[in-house]
C-alpha cells in the first residue's frame, strides 16, 4: 500500500497555512498557529489518532483567532481528503467516546464523501483563557466541508470547558484513526453499495 500522506498549502489575504499529514503515522506533531490552546487541541488529534501532523499557520491574530482556526480546519480537511485517496479498503465508519474527569464526549464519523456536521456541544463558559470556544465549531465545519466527511459531535456531560474541548478532540482523533484504518478483510473494496465514495 502506498503511503497515505499529503501536503497542502492555502494562502489568502487573511491566513497562510501549510498542513502535512500522514494517516499511518505514530502521532508525531508540530503545531505553530500562534494560538496556544488550539495547538494543544490539535495535539490531541495527532497523539490519539496516531496521525503525524505538521501545521504552520500565520493569520490576522491582531483581529482575533477566527480566520486562523477556521482556515486550519479547511486546510486540514483538504489534506485529509488528499491523503485518504479513493478510500478503498477503509473501515469508513467509526466512533469514539472519551472521558476526562467529569467530561464525556462522543464523536461519530462517516468518510462518506458527503460533508455534514451535527454539533451538540454546550460549553459551560465562553472562553478557555483567551480562546473563544465558539471557534471550535468553525474548525470542525471547515474540516468536514473539505474532508467530505459526516461528523457527529456530542458533549454528553462536562462542567469544565477545557475538559469538554479536550474530550472532543481526543474522541475526534480516535474516531478519525479508526475510520481511516484499512480493513484487512476488504483491502481493495470501496465500502459502499454504490461502489464509490
Amino acid at each position: 500500500m502506498s503511503p497515505r500522506k499529503a501536503s497542502v498549502e492555502r494562502n489568502t489575504r487573511e491566513t497562510q497555512i501549510k498542513v502535512e499529514i500522514n494517516l499511518d503515522g505514530s502521532g508525531s506533531a508540530v503545531f505553530v498557529t500562534g494560538v496556544p490552546f488550539f495547538d494543544h487541541m490539535l495535539d490531541q488529534v495527532a497523539r490519539h489518532g496516531l496521525i503525524d501532523l505538521a501545521i504552520h499557520a500565520q493569520g490576522d491574530l491582531q483581529i482575533d483567532a477566527h480566520h486562523t482556526v477556521e482556515d486550519v480546519g479547511i486546510t486540514l480537511g483538504q489534506a485529509f481528503d488528499k491523503a485518504i485517496g479513493d478510500k478503498k479498503g477503509i473501515r469508513r465508519y467509526a466512533h469514539a467516546y472519551v472521558p476526562l474527569d467529569e467530561a464525556l464526549s462522543r464523536v461519530v464519523i462517516d468518510c462518506s464523501g458527503r460533508p455534514g456536521l451535527e454539533w451538540f456541544v454546550d460549553f459551560p463558559r465562553s472562553h478557555v483563557g483567551e480562546f473563544d470556544v465558539d471557534l471550535l465549531h468553525e474548525f470542525f465545519q471547515g474540516f468536514v466541508n473539505h474532508a467530505k466527511v459526516t461528523l457527529h459531535i456530542d458533549s454528553l456531560r462536562g462542567k469544565n470547558a477545557h475538559h469538554v474541548a479536550e474530550t472532543i478532540f481526543k474522541a475526534f482523533g480516535r474516531a478519525l484513526r479508526a475510520a481511516a484504518e484499512i480493513d484487512p478483510r476488504q483491502i481493495d473494496v470501496t465500502p459502499s453499495t454504490k461502489g464509490v465514495l
